[in-house]
């Protein structure tokens, strides 16, 4: 079987990229013999010289250019090899299979404009970008090559769904999968006394951790806001995002320099695990955060709103917590305190921990492979 992935680059940082690379590894195990096409990517998977690659690196200027290359780039080497299936990570129409990991770009909008003022509405309607997107985005749902969408919750397929009117025999939800060998309760133990001394937290302390990028997205000024109504407890954001100066400003503008610790972005996210005793995730639109899913791996609760995609993993009280609205912070600051009570996140870990245990990366790459096969074998017969 010969499928061809889809991704424009590698960001080491990146949630997406990383799922990628850990399925493309896990479908090579299932001698699956794949094909990667990027501008760049310097993945484990392509260095171990597993998957070929295809560089598509058109010159551009700017965010459309790019995207506009990259994918006029993609379509013209796909009609030079042959595949029994492409699958594509970008919003490109020249796919047989397309990952909605992204979510959908204008559910993205609705739920940003909810949170901006006058002004920021009027820029993000009008932006160059915004528009492209959305109309790469609908040419691709309104693709006749498009035989199948794979999105990685419920929300995402109900989004595609009311969007863009998609069949419901072409929308298949395969959660993210996570290697519950290298992320598992087992890193408390070898790095919670280590990162605590590092911050100066002492042991007792209840520490939530916010891992990634994009801050204003992800909710990070609603969570510092939270934080002040949480008494003793510390906050540990790990991620880079060019708002990181600012966000320091803010929480020591807000009385919280001393609980609230910036780490920037970091290579090896298990030893922040193993320190903490919550995830945190405010997010105002997160399709499915591989975040999520290894914190939970690693036994720590998931806080998180009904915006964001792994809410179908927690039951409120059981695995962590649910706000309902992104934009609330009262409803936060009440999550934080709950799941900062004694013996709270202990018991709240071991039921997270439960509840992934399905979702390795084996029983994704079975799932995406049963797909692939079932797709193959309908066009042979079509």
């Amino acid at each position: 079987m010969k499928i061809a992935l889809i991704r424009q680059r590698y960001n080491p940082y990146g949630g997406a990229e990383r799922f990628v690379e850990r399925a493309m590894a896990a479908l090579v195990a299932q001698n699956v013999e794949m094909t990667l096409l990027a501008r760049d990517w310097l993945g484990a998977a392509e260095l171990a010289g597993e998957v070929r690659m295809i560089r598509c690196d058109p010159f551009y200027i700017g965010r459309v250019w790019r995207d506009w290359g990259f994918a006029r780039s993609v379509c013209a080497a796909l009609k030079t090899n042959t595949f029994d299936l492409v699958q594509s990570h970008e919003r490109i129409a020249c796919c047989d299979v397309y990952r909605a990991g992204d979510g959908v770009h204008r559910q993205w909008l609705a739920n940003r404009s909810r949170a901006a003022g006058l002004l920021e509405r009027l820029a993000l309607a009008l932006n160059p970008y915004h528009l492209y997107t959305k109309a790469a985005e609908k040419r691709l749902f309104e693709s006749p090559s498009l035989r199948a969408v794979i999105c990685n919750s419920n929300m995402v397929k109900e989004e595609v769904r009311r969007h863009f009117g998609l069949a419901e025999s072409k929308l298949h939800v395969i959660y993210n999968g996570v290697d519950l060998a290298a992320f598992n309760p087992a890193l408390r133990g070898e790095w919670r006394a280590r990162k605590r001394a590092e911050l100066g937290i002492s042991d007792s302390a209840a520490v939530f951790l916010f891992v990634g990028s994009g801050f204003a997205r992800k909710g990070v000024p609603q969570l510092l806001r939270a934080m002040t109504g949480v008494r003793g407890a510390h906050l540990v954001v790990v991620g880079e995002d060019r708002e990181l100066a600012l966000m320091q400003r803010a929480a020591a503008d807000m009385k919280l320099a001393d609980r609230v610790h910036f780490t920037g972005g970091q290579d090896d996210v298990k030893p922040w695990y193993g320190m903490a005793d919550c995830f945190v995730l405010p997010t105002l639109y997160d399709p499915f955060p591989n975040a999520a899913l290894e914190a939970m791996a690693s036994g720590l609760p998931l806080i998180t709103t009904m915006q964001c995609g792994a809410a179908e993993f927690v039951e409120s009280g059981v695995e962590g917590y649910i706000c309902r609205d992104a934009l609330d912070v009262v409803e936060l600051a009440r999550c934080l305190n709950l799941a900062a009570a004694p013996g709270q996140a202990a018991r709240m870990g071991a039921a997270a921990r439960r509840r992934v245990e399905l979702y390795g990366l084996d029983a994704m790459a079975v799932r995406l492979t049963e797909l692939y096969v079932h797709l193959i074998e309908t066009k042979c017969h079509g």
